[in-house]
């Protein structure tokens, strides 16, 4: 039996002794599988060359409104779309077998198998969204369970564990099923602890989607997105870079660590625009100010998702995510068309107007997220969308249905743990807005309920446009893969490339354009059959690949590559003197497995222009070639001295002689038993302090008491997820009954409100039941 056959069927003995209520709600029996299926490699980008599931109830509520639509123009906008890709909720324990809402998730995953295209793959964007205490700051998403320990444990076996089981049937191996992983569940644990509903569920949160990680990066064709705000929430550096530090902590603590995240979501639910065409600098300076200064933008820096993408790629590699990490942007309604969208930049020189006048995003403030009115549907789903290199976009998705309320507008009672937020009512003046009305949609429906009205907003508002005739928009089938892909005549820079012309479902008129990679990097979009790669070095063999893309956004499987290599420069000469001995060589700050590197520049008897590069050596090994003239060496011991030596080589291929050696001593690996993480984050008079406790030890640690000193008379006000004290500057937080125990390499975290009076520094020293922590 496959390794991955023998877990399917732990899993399914470990449901039926745990979770057999929630079993009997899947309408139809599941067997007991002993031998897997061949089941398709994991791949970097499940949406390249595949489809995706095309949700058969919202197309018949699309359609259902074109119908009663009056105007007709409106009517077949509506049409145009109605085959669009939308994300399948499970918004409680009920929506797994089908409620009064909707069908079940099983329903869904027959009707995908049924829509798979021969061997094309078919993506199914599925939301997993039943967290305890649930959405603990918006109060129009509330859940069914409660932040309590008996919450959690319903939320394994009823929910998650019967969610797992169903992807797990074999004849469901080959779909990709896409999880967007509990909306604004973590990004609440980054800004929201203040509020006490976040405090009680933080740790509920983390273990929560830890669980889910695990179950899910358990089936190979699950690939795991985690939600992660969008840039009117997290953007703010102060607020980003913990959010990528959290993300990497909750992913560390599950059995496959980083890897058992795929990548990210942002935006989800959300209305911020992708692109903010007319306000591109956020530096810029209008009236003596930066945009960024003004009302609006509040000092972020990142006006839309294509900027928050990028930034946080940025940050999570930086934390130790793969830069493979991809990233999906719900563009579902982001679009910000019709007539109130701006054509141009303003030209006045009052900041606040400039802005005012030049943003497409129309909302009075970018916290105002239920039912905005005027947004309207933005880019089309579509795979490896071109254009946002430094995002690493896997894909557009439509994980908010368009239609779908985000909350109601008056309070209606129900049996789903939704509550009335006001930041959904149209009458209400919001603190949170800047004093403003919400801007939110009347006459709104409890959330995930059918919302015509804000519908036909959103088709009117499209952008781009929703158009008829031969764009065939409800499209979801991927090109041919071009053929015959051809080098020409290379010259010292460019080499020009030629290939066959693709074809679509739709007939030639449907392909819109070639996407030409210069190994994984996009160097060009055309809408010809050619192209001429330029801005290469002399003399340096390079892979081409090209993809074909419809009208309907959708991308090809990339063609087979092509190498051709440039032509040597005439103007190098071919000289056989080695560059200069690189000089300055320096070790900085160590860690327990790095060894930062510096060095100056070499020269060469051609110039500057000569030297290609340096080549690293530890001791006699060779570990890395680069063109800088600082590496980082990583993959080292703890505690062990190493020797590094640097030579140049310049572009004929001469190799200078080693520079002189430069030793470094990595970290030794603490013996302590405990590490804790203190962070805060602070304002006027008060702050929260969040800590995490980690058993670094090879022990269990049953029952705890941690110990630590204020430095500048800061005072607790308010603890969770411990029993906090205070004496003078001496604090203790004793553990709860739920997390006393730490296994070794467990953490727990727990976290407080205090106050100061103006300063506020960091505790440096911590105690766990008397022995000394080691600070994270």
């Amino acid at each position: 039996m496959s390794e991955h056959g023998k877990n399917r069927v732990r899993r399914r003995a470990r449901a039926a002794a745990t979770a057999m209520g929630a079993l009997a709600l899947v309408a139809a029996p599941l067997t007991l599988t002993t031998t897997a299926n061949a089941v398709e490699a994991h791949v970097d980008n499940p949406y390249a060359g595949a489809t995706q599931y095309v949700n058969p109830s919202w197309t018949a509520k699309v359609e259902a409104a074109a119908t009663r639509q009056t105007d007709t123009a409106v009517a077949a906008q509506m049409r145009a779309v109605k085959n669009q890709p939308t994300a399948v909720w499970m918004d409680r324990i009920s929506a797994i077998s089908g409620n009064v809402d909707g069908n079940g998730l099983q329903y869904h995953l027959d009707q995908a198998l049924a829509q798979k295209q021969g061997t094309t793959p078919i993506v199914v964007n599925l939301v997993i969204y039943d967290l305890p205490g649930r959405d603990c700051y918006a109060l129009a998403s509330n859940g069914e369970l409660p932040a309590t320990d008996a919450g959690l444990v319903r939320y394994k076996t009823e929910y998650i564990d019967a969610i797992v089981d169903l992807l797990g049937q074999s004849k469901y191996a080959d779909l990709r099923i896409s999880a967007t992983i509990e909306p604004d569940s973590l990004p609440n644990l980054v800004t929201n602890l203040s509020e006490p509903l976040c405090q009680q569920a933080a740790p509920y949160y983390r273990a929560g989607v830890k669980y889910a990680l695990d179950e899910l990066h358990a089936l190979p064709n699950v690939y795991t997105y985690l939600d992660a705000g969008h840039s009117g929430w997290l953007g703010w550096d102060s607020n980003a870079g913990p959010a990528a530090k959290l993300f990497a902590e909750v992913a560390r603590t599950t059995t496959a660590g980083l890897a058992s995240v795929d990548g990210f979501v942002t935006n989800t639910a959300n209305s911020t625009p992708l692109v903010e065409p007319y306000l591109t600098d956020s530096s810029a300076q209008v009236g003596g100010s930066p945009v960024r200064s003004s009302s609006f933008y509040e000092w972020n820096y990142d006006f839309d998702e294509a900027d928050w993408t990028a930034h946080l790629h940025t940050l999570l590699v930086a934390e130790g995510f793969p830069a493979s990490t991809g990233m999906l942007i719900d563009t579902s309604r982001n679009g910000w068309g019709g007539t109130a969208r701006p054509t141009a930049a303003s030209t006045s020189t009052v900041l606040n107007t400039y802005v005012n006048e030049s943003r497409v995003d129309r909302r009075v403030h970018r916290g105002a997220w239920c039912n905005p009115l005027g947004a309207g549907i933005g880019e089309r789903p579509q795979a490896s969308p071109a254009g946002y290199a430094s995002s690493y976009l896997d894909a557009f998705v439509w994980i908010k249905p368009p239609g779908e309320s985000d909350g109601a507008s008056s309070d209606i009672p129900n049996d789903e743990g939704k509550r009335f937020d006001r930041m959904c009512d149209p009458t209400f003046v919001s603190p949170k807005l800047a004093n403003q009305l919400t801007g939110a949609t009347p006459n709104a429906p409890l959330a995930g309920q059918w919302f015509e009205e804000q519908f036909v907003t959103l088709v009117k508002n499209a952008y781009p446009a929703i158009t008829g005739g031969g764009t065939n928009p409800g499209d979801v089938t991927a090109p041919s893969v071009p053929t015959g892909l051809t080098a020409g005549t290379a010259t010292t820079t460019t080499v020009p490339l030629t290939w066959s012309a693709s074809t679509d479902n739709s007939g030639g008129s449907g392909i819109s354009g070639y996407q030409v990679y210069r190994g994984t990097t996009l160097v060009a979009t055309t809408s010809s059959t050619s192209y001429t790669v330029t801005g290469l070095t002399a003399g340096t063999t390079y892979s081409f690949t090209v993809r074909a893309k419809d009208v309907a956004g959708n991308v090809s499987a990339a063609s087979a590559a092509v190498s051709a290599t440039t032509a040597t420069d005439p103007g190098v000469p071919t000289d056989t003197t080695a560059p200069s001995v690189p000089t300055g060589l320096t070790a900085g700050t160590v860690t327990t497995s790095s060894v930062p590197l510096t060095w100056t520049a070499s020269t060469d008897n051609v110039g500057g222009s000569g030297v290609a590069g340096y080549d690293v050596y530890r001791g006699t090994t060779l570990v890395a070639s680069t063109t800088a003239t600082s590496y980082t060496v990583t993959g080292l011991t703890a505690g062990t001295t190493y020797s590094f030596t640097v030579r140049a080589k310049d572009v004929a291929g001469n190799v200078s002689a080693a520079s002189a050696a430069v030793s470094a001593t990595t970290t030794a690996v603490s013996t302590s038993t405990c590490t804790v993480r203190y962070t805060a984050s602070s304002w006027s008079s008060g702050f929260t302090g969040s800590v995490r406790i980690t058993n670094s030890g090879t022990s269990a640690i049953n029952g705890w008491t941690l110990g630590f000193a204020f430095a500048n008379g800061q005072q607790v006000t308010q603890g969770w997820s411990a029993t906090w004290s205070q004496t003078g500057t001496a604090v203790t937080a004793t553990n709860l009954g739920w997390n006393g125990t730490l296994a070794p390499g467990a953490s727990t975290d727990i976290g407080f409100n205090g106050s100061h009076t103006g300063t506020n520094t960091n505790p440096t020293a911590f105690t766990l039941n008397g022995v000394t922590c080691t600070v994270a």
